[in-house]
């Protein structure tokens, strides 16, 4: 079977995956005249893509022998998804391999929010030796997940370290490891309404898009906390905007446009922290990226279905 693979990879690693049984071509998806180089006949052979996103520099609908697809991404909002329906192609993503950089980055910011460390970086750079009685603990703090997939999962195992109390909502409220209490998908607001702090992890979906709106915001604890490191099209921004001062802090990686616009009305914000979809950055990423590739390449060639296998019409 041939792989083509855009995601960089050290020849010593695809070494590994031709052991497999695999031909391996690789055309880097960032060198568009690599990518363009392959013809018509080469990409018709093609079994397998492993790629972040070569879509914008081939046309998959060539590809008429390919039957897997395995992206370095969580996300597939990339993916020109019409070109694969009535395809038997499998699409696969790499789910849970940004979790732990995530879930370190979901403590950092709540341990910012509550040691006001903004405000303390300020009065550093100012030169001033001010003490702030407002900072606070969050023990005993209720931390509410929507989403309890497995970027939550690892986001509560190190969380509760801090002797805080772990909520999550999913579509049915089934018990889930890590987690106190789940609620199911028409008790939300029992989680908003409950929770200190509220941390959006869940997928864009037709179901989820700005579910966190004006309704929402409005239901949760005066002096809460929200994080967003989900999909950003799953907060309406505009309402956020409005109930922004009820909250006690406001951290974001991700947004609904991207990247944020300098007008943003966000960026003005005192309360808020902004990062630019930054959150799942990690030394070891590549590390866990071939793993997952070379893991799956080898369940797949064995006739084993592979890992991680994106449900196309649900989202995720």
């Amino acid at each position: 079977m041939k792989a083509l693979f855009t995601f960089k990879f050290s020849e010593e690693e695809l070494e590994r995956i031709r052991n497999l049984g695999y031909e391996v071509i690789f055309a880097s998806e960032s060198n568009k005249s690599a990518l363009g180089k392959l013809t018509d006949e080469e990409l018709e052979s093609i079994d397998i893509l492993a790629t972040y996103n070569c879509f914008e520099k081939i046309d998959i609908s060539k590809m008429k022998n390919l039957k897997y697809i395995q992206l370095s991404s969580t996300g597939f909002d990339q993916v020109p998804i019409e070109k694969l329906k009535n395809k038997d192609i499998l699409l696969c993503n790499n789910k849970g391999g940004y979790s732990i950089p995530i879930s370190e980055w979901i403590v950092s910011a709540i341990l910012q929010i509550y040691k006001n460390t903004k405000s303390f970086y300020d009065k550093q750079s100012k030169k001033q030796w001010i003490c702030d009685y407002s900072v606070s603990e969050i023990y005993g703090k209720k931390i509410g997940f929507l989403g309890t997939g497995t970027l939550a999962m690892e986001s509560a195992k190190r969380l509760k370290a801090f002797g805080v109390e772990i909520w999550g909502w999913n579509t049915d409220g089934r018990d889930i490891k890590y987690f106190d209490k789940s609620f199911s998908k028409e008790d939300i607001n029992e989680v908003l309404s409950n929770c200190d702090i509220v941390i959006s992890t869940i997928p864009s979906t037709k179901e989820t898009y700005k579910l966190m709106n004006e309704e929402k915001f409005a239901v949760m604890k005066e002096n809460s906390s929200f994080i967003n490191v989900g999909r950003g099209n799953v907060v309406d921004e505009e309402d956020l905007l409005k109930y922004a001062s009820k909250f006690r802090g406001i951290a974001l990686d991700v947004f609904e446009q991207e990247p944020l616009n300098q007008s943003s009305e966000l960026w003005n914000l005192e309360n808020i922290i902004i990062t630019p979809h930054n959150s799942w950055v990690s030394d070891q990423n590549h590390e866990r990226s071939f793993n997952l590739f070379y893991n799956n390449l080898k369940r797949y060639i064995s006739g084993k279905n592979p890992e991680n296998i994106v449900e196309i019409e649900k989202g995720y």
